[in-house]
């Protein structure tokens, strides 16, 4: 934590990941480089952050220590991918979806919801098991899939059947055909968290196929589909496992990637605040306390920034101690007004240090990320540090 004695500035660099080009901690990096090449005096804090989508095991893996254990998987396609697993002392599992389903394992042209599976995961979920945790919290975020975890019940031993007995082909539209269950979860008393910030429903207007269905690659018409079709799986899963409570398709969490946050729950399981979860395990608050100036950011700063996610919480948090708060990002697009009121003191775009979209700006963030964030960062200590 913050040194008992400092004579210049503290600043707590907290920022989410830039998705598609840098993890938060290569982030956090490159922004104290450029602060230490102006004001090598102050106390940089770094604190990378994550929800439940990608980075969410690597940021708890730099918090909590553990075993990191690579696990073999598959992709949202059934391709050969490699996984992880943080086994921590206390017994605890921590994984994440994305490692699996995530969108970014897929081509634009790939992302087809109607057909990608959550299989992967439940192998990793299966190797925790495997390797003796108690409870295993899964990050969910970033997915690519629509089905309901019902990939994920595979290989905990679970099948999805239709009216004539036979399993069911992967994929989210394969379960407008569900009439059934094969076995029984083995999961060995094991208790299942599911990470996220999402609050949809599994079902709906607001429920996983209509609000993210069109993020994954789906039609109007895939939508009413797949919406349709998760319906029936919620039916299908609170007659045959015993530990799935009623109205399931209702219930808080349940659309969290795809649905995947829905088979936790049908699985006995809980969510919790991905976020939360994170903030307490880095010690957040406490950075908060004694910090000067908090520097946050993740890749598009937008209308869903400030609905729940690693900046608002942030800057809400040093809004609340009187602390400035400024925000980093790729391209920012939240109007100055609403940004102020959620607690930003100041945003900063790399699209815009590169001269704007139409000057090509948008091309160089994508590409030269580290070296935007290390100007921003150099530009930030002329301006703040004392």
């Amino acid at each position: 934590m913050w040194p008992a004695t400092l004579l210049g500035m503290r600043v707590l660099l907290c920022p989410d990941k830039f998705a598609g080009t840098l993890p938060a901690q290569e982030v956090a990096a490159a922004v104290a480089e450029g602060w230490r090449q102006v004001a090598p005096g102050d106390e940089l804090l770094i604190r990378p952050l994550a929800d439940g989508g990608p980075g969410f095991v690597a940021v708890l893996a730099d918090a909590l220590g553990g075993r990191r254990l690579p696990v073999p998987t598959v992709d949202p396609l059934g391709r050969p991918a490699t996984g992880e697993i943080l086994l921590t002392d206390d017994g605890t599992a921590y994984l994440e979806s994305a490692q699996a389903c995530g969108l970014h394992l897929l081509s634009a042209a790939e992302c087809d919801p109607k057909a990608t599976t959550s299989y992967g995961l439940g192998l990793l979920v299966a190797a925790a098991v495997e390797a003796g945790a108690r409870t295993v919290v899964i990050g969910l975020g970033g997915s690519a899939t629509n089905d309901g975890g019902a990939g994920m019940l595979t290989p905990l031993g679970v099948t999805a059947l239709d009216e004539a007995g036979q399993a069911l082909p992967y994929g989210g539209a394969a379960l407008a055909a569900v009439a059934a269950l094969d076995g029984a979860p083995r999961l060995r008393g094991v208790a299942l968290v599911a990470a996220t910030d999402v609050d949809n429903p599994l079902l709906g207007l607001h429920g996983a196929s209509n609000v993210y269905g069109p993020q994954k690659g789906a039609s109007r018409s895939d939508v009413l589909l797949l919406d349709a079709a998760l319906e029936r799986w919620a039916g299908v899963l609170e007659r045959e496992l015993p530990g799935c409570p009623p109205g399931l398709g209702t219930l808080p969490g349940g659309g969290a990637a795809g649905g995947l946050g829905g088979a936790v729950l049908a699985l006995g399981g809980r969510t919790e605040s991905g976020i939360g979860l994170v903030t307490r395990a880095i010690g957040l608050d406490a950075a908060l306390d004694g910090a000067d100036l908090v520097i946050t950011g993740e890749g598009s700063f937008d209308h869903q920034s400030l609905r729940g996610k690693v900046v608002a919480g942030v800057a809400g948090a040093a809004r609340d101690r009187g602390v400035p708060c400024v925000v980093l990002a790729g391209r920012v697009s939240t109007g100055r007004r609403e940004a102020a009121a959620a607690g930003v003191t100041e945003t900063y775009s790399l699209v815009e240090h590169f001269g704007g979209e139409e000057h090509g700006g948008l091309a160089a963030a994508l590409g030269r990320p580290a070296e935007g964030l290390r100007a921003l960062g150099a530009r930030l200590a002329r301006q703040w540090s004392r």
